[in-house]
């Protein structure tokens, strides 16, 4: 009997809630020790629009030149910047001009457009699919920045993980970005603690 293929493994994070969040998990370990650029090459972030955008499978999408990648990672340091300045006393007021106006302008894009099929199944195109999606992120972040939902972005407890996520559960005390990764470490480490012999008894 023929085995089912086995689906790839996501190349990068996802599933912060947002996807502002999600793009700024693509500088790995941020403001840790061994913290790694994950869109070090065009190609990465096209990549990264493939498996994480709004577009239907078998969309075409260009490898973008080095100063579009280089823009898009200006955009994701400006997202870290307001969103850092709009959870402190200052709120999004605190965000630095410069990162304020870049968020802006990039925002002013075209965005990803919605397509309904002879289906009825809605999908989403773009001329630029890189730039629309990177329009997407600077609206999302301007728009987390301002709503009551900024009171449940947290940062993940997990030592070694420093990645942001919108807290969604009902009590709002949510402590990973994902308990299939941070979590079961984080259970795995008190049960050795609390069992060094490595015994249930």
């Amino acid at each position: 009997m023929a085995l089912s293929p086995v689906p790839p493994v996501p190349r990068f994070r996802s599933g912060s809630g947002r996807i502002c969040l999600d793009f700024m998990r693509t500088l790995r370990l941020r403001g840790l020790d061994g913290a790694a650029e994950e869109l070090d090459t065009p190609e990465a972030l096209t990549a990264w629009v493939v498996q994480l955008g709004p577009y239907p499978d078998g969309t075409v999408v260009p490898v973008p030149s080095e100063a579009v990648l280089h823009q898009a990672q200006e955009v994701r340091e400006a997202v870290h910047a307001l969103l850092t300045a709009a959870r402190g006393d200052s709120g999004p007021a605190g965000c630095p001009a410069h990162e304020r106006a870049l968020l802006n302008e990039a925002a002013a894009r075209a965005t990803p457009m919605p397509v309904l099929d002879e289906h009825g199944t809605l999908t989403y195109a773009a001329a630029d699919p890189i730039g629309a999606v990177v329009a997407d992120i600077a609206r999302d972040a301007l728009t987390l920045a301002t709503s009551p939902a900024l009171e449940r972005v947290r940062a993940c407890s997990g030592p070694t993980c420093a990645a942001w996520f919108l807290d969604m559960s009902r009590p709002g005390t949510r402590r990973w970005c994902s308990m299939d990764t941070c979590g079961n470490q984080a259970k795995k480490t008190t049960w050795r603690t609390r069992n060094p012999s490595g015994t249930t008894a």
